[in-house]
């Protein structure tokens, strides 16, 4: 029973929520964001033991699609349920932005910074190199980031601008199904389920994606609500619940796995988890937003348009992209040391606590002009890392 410990606290994580759903008893905002909060963690953990062990069973290409999807489906629900609920009704708009901007940020602002931390940690080195294969991954983002700064300014997610980031998606699975896939080294939960018989493997396999599919799928909408009503009884923006609460429940699992392999030795692979993390969120989360959101204009009754931005909306977008650009110019030289996750870190903190957008949209230039700066710096990098990009579009 031990062996089976991760996985049964995983699945016992989401009794709670169930219950509550069940019942149909009343439960306070706060206890019901916490339940299913829990619910949403323990379904993301199995769904990516799953997903390893699937890669050892189904064709390159398809796991390769499969892992893609697998990883972003917490974060997906919650956002795709807020844009479907703001076609219906425009108060909800501003959190369908709160929560996409929030998990990229996340990612840049806590995860990497978290690889390096825990690489020192166990080695006492206060670098990694991180390998030059991923400068695939690195052209599509800055070609995304780039893309995503023409959104401020159109003040609106439109079909059109959604199509975009959902096609650089499907072309980042179709090149990398075409590449190598290392086979996962499988631990804990993951390797038990690996080591049943292969019929029995199967049955796991599709139990605990059905059981985690439906308990994020349910769980989606009540803890975004919650969240937002748990704002209001506390005088708290439900803006920052959601932007801060919704993406780290989703995206701790993730995290964790890729903190568990900096301080077992791997931060290149721990880190590549979470680059393909940040391009699918930066990709195929922003791009589904528009869909979503028109489908629901249209089954209400409402003519098609574009998902609009408030100049808060917009301001949340610029600050995000002014990030991402200096966190992919600040790691252009494939090295990602202390000191640059400790301003990656420290330089996520203050976007939380600054009042106003105006001085929201000072830091976003602040992080423009740090850009700059470092491209001075590192001049001899970009010049090597034009050669990648030559080969890109070469291979």
């Amino acid at each position: 029973m031990k062996k089976w410990a991760g996985l049964i606290t995983a699945v016992l994580s989401a009794c709670p929520w169930f219950y509550l759903l069940l019942s149909g008893q009343a439960f306070p905002p706060v206890g019901e964001a916490l339940a299913t909060g829990m619910a949403i963690i323990g379904s993301a953990f199995l769904l990516s033991w799953v997903a390893e062990v699937a890669q050892l069973e189904i064709p390159k290409s398809l796991a390769v699609a499969l892992v893609a999807i697998v990883a972003v489906l917490p974060e997906y629900a919650v956002d795709m349920y807020l844009a479907g609920k703001a076609g219906r009704d425009p108060g909800f708009i501003p959190y369908v932005i709160a929560n996409m901007t929030g998990a990229n940020r996340l990612i840049i602002g806590v995860a990497w910074p978290s690889v390096a931390f825990l690489w020192w940690v166990s080695s006492k080195k206060k670098s990694f190199t991180i390998n030059e294969h991923h400068s695939f991954e690195f052209i599509l983002l800055f070609f995304v980031t780039l893309y995503a700064f023409l959104l401020p300014f159109l003040h609106h997610l439109s079909l059109l601008e959604g199509g975009v980031f959902v096609a650089v998606f499907l072309f980042y699975l179709w090149r990398v199904s075409k590449g190598e896939v290392e086979e996962p080294e499988l631990e804990g939960a993951s390797e038990r389920i690996e080591a049943l018989p292969r019929l029995q493997r199967w049955v796991v396999i599709s139990a605990i994606f059905f059981f985690s599919s439906l308990t994020i799928v349910t769980a989606a909408k009540p803890f975004a609500d919650s969240l937002i009503q748990t704002g209001k009884m506390m005088h708290i923006s439900g803006f920052l619940l959601i932007q801060i609460f919704a993406p780290l429940a989703s995206e701790t699992p993730e995290f964790m796995v890729a903190g568990i392999l900096a301080f077992t030795g791997n931060p290149n692979l721990g880190f590549a988890t979470l680059l393909a993390s940040k391009l699918e969120q930066w990709t195929l989360l922003v791009g589904m937003i528009p869909f979503v959101y028109g489908i629901s204009l249209v089954t209400g009754g409402h003519p098609l348009q574009p998902l609009p931005f408030d100049p808060r909306q917009s301001e949340e977008i610029f600050l995000t992209a002014a990030q991402s650009l200096f966190a992919l110019t600040l790691v252009i030289d494939f090295d990602l040391s202390l000191g640059d996750a400790a301003l990656l870190f420290f330089l996520y903190i203050p976007e939380y606590f600054l009042p106003g957008i105006v001085e929201r949209e000072w830091y976003a230039v602040g992080f423009l002009v740090l850009t700059a700066g470092v491209c001075l710096f590192k001049k001899d990098q970009f010049k090597k890392f034009r050669e990648h990009f030559k080969i890109f579009r070469q291979g």
